[in-house]
This record gives C-alpha cells, sequence and structure tokens, in this order.
C-alpha cells in the first residue's frame, strides 16, 4: 500500500476488481500452480490487503515491509512449498500461459532458479521468477546487501557459481511494451486493456498484443514512464 508514485495501488480499481484480485485471478488460471498465497508486510496499513485476501478467499501471510526476502523464507516456511514462483502484485496482466512455461521449464531442467525476465523479451508486467525452496534458504542466510533483501531473487541470478539458473526467452522482442502497474498513467493503460475486453480477465497476452496493432495509441499512454533500477527501488 505504501508505493511512493501510485499510493495503494495493488487495492486500485481496474474495471471493478482491484488490481490483486486481477493478479490472483489470473495467477490462479495457471495450472502449474498448487496454490497461491500473498506475502504482504506487518505495516498497518496493509491490513487493507490482508482484508481484500479473506473477501477473495486467498491466504496470506505477514513480515518485514522492507526485508522482502525474509518475508519470503517466512511464507514458504509456514507454506511449506517445495517450489516457490514469484509474482510481483503490480502485475495485472500476469498471463497463466507464460506461468506454466516457466514452470515446465524449470522443472524439465532441474534448476535451482529460473526466470521469464532474465533477458527481458516479454513486456513488462509478464515476469515471473521460481526457485526451489533450498535456494530461498540459502539466499535467505547470506544474500546481505539491502537491494538483494527488499527484490528477494538478485542474489540468485547474480551468483550463478552457487545456482543453478534457467532463462526463459521469449520469441519474439517485446520488451518496449511497459504493462506493469507502477504510475497513474500504468494504472489508465491497464484500466484501457480491460476495457476492451468488457473487464473480463480471462484474455491472453498475445489478444492484449492485437488490441494494441489496432489501436497503438494506446502504447502511448505510459510510454514515457521510467522504470526504477534496483538500488533506486
Amino acid at each position: 500500500m505504501g508505493s511512493t508514485r501510485l499510493p495503494g495501488k495493488v487495492l486500485a480499481d481496474i474495471g471493478g476488481a482491484t488490481a490483486l484480485a486481477r493478479v490472483l485471478r489470473r495467477g490462479s488460471r495457471a495450472t502449474a500452480l498448487e496454490e497461491i498465497v500473498v506475502a504482504t508486510s506487518t505495516n498497518p496499513a496493509d491490513q487493507a490487503i490482508v482484508d481484500e485476501c479473506a473477501r477473495l478467499n486467498v491466504r496470506c501471510s505477514r513480515g518485514s515491509e522492507q526485508d522482502v526476502l525474509e518475508r519470503y523464507y517466512q511464507a514458504a516456511t509456514y507454506f511449506a512449498g517445495d517450489a516457490i514462483v514469484r509474482i510481483t502484485a503490480d502485475c495485472p496482466l500476469i498471463d497463466p500461459e507464460l506461468l506454466d512455461q516457466l514452470v515446465d521449464s524449470f522443472l524439465s531442467s532441474g534448476c535451482d532458479y529460473a526466470s521469464n525476465a532474465l533477458l527481458a523479451r516479454y513486456p513488462r508486467g509478464l515476469g515471473a521468477e521460481v526457485f526451489t525452496i533450498d535456494a530461498l534458504f540459502r539466499a535467505q542466510k547470506e544474500a546481505n546487501l539491502t537491494y538483494e533483501r527488499v527484490h528477494v531473487t538478485p542474489y540468485f541470478y547474480e551468483h550463478p557459481e552457487l545456482f543453478r539458473i534457467c532463462s526463459v526467452i521469449g520469441a519474439t522482442d517485446h520488451s518496449h511494451h511497459r504493462w506493469t502497474l507502477d504510475t497513474p498513467e500504468d494504472l489508465e493503460f491497464i484500466r484501457a486493456i480491460y476495457s476492451r475486453f468488457n473487464n473480463r480477465d480471462d484474455f491472453s497476452w498475445r489478444e492484449v498484443l492485437d488490441v494494441i496493432a489496432r489501436e497503438p495509441h494506446l502504447a502511448e499512454i505510459n510510454c514515457q514512464v521510467r522504470q526504477k533500477e534496483l538500488q533506486e527501488c
């Protein structure tokens, strides 16, 4: 809830549902995921997220606001997952097909960490990561830089000598598209996309590409937004 550029963004309304609800509904369509849970913080403002999870009948846990790696560690321990798929709650266009592809690549390669965003070719906002519980425990124990704790996974991909890494790369470069939710312009864009589908959330990322191809002005809504670097966030 404490976003500086768009306060309360995860509960922003998108066509009659919160951004968080959109992420959870779309993510739940991925057949490879056993359960989706929310790992929020103990900041009193984030009680609103806990309340939304209760309304949506989704389990959640609470941990440190700044040490997100510790928060993931606590959630993973509590829910006893063998592998953790990380989806950030500011991605209301996350695609279940891409999540399934990512998990399939992770399982077939036998790696410790897999991502479809190491070499960015998908639109920003479709990125996800998956890692073993053992890798998470090691990162929790050894990562000590602030940005490693805030962003959860840099310790994995910045230490390939310690972890087996799998990068899932899209066939075509669509990385110039911005589909994440950080600013009012992003929210305007995402609302416009949902309106093209009558505010359903069962459309695919390829269908979004088709909409933008027909209405290229939509991509101009948030094309000037600059993504923060890891050390800035």
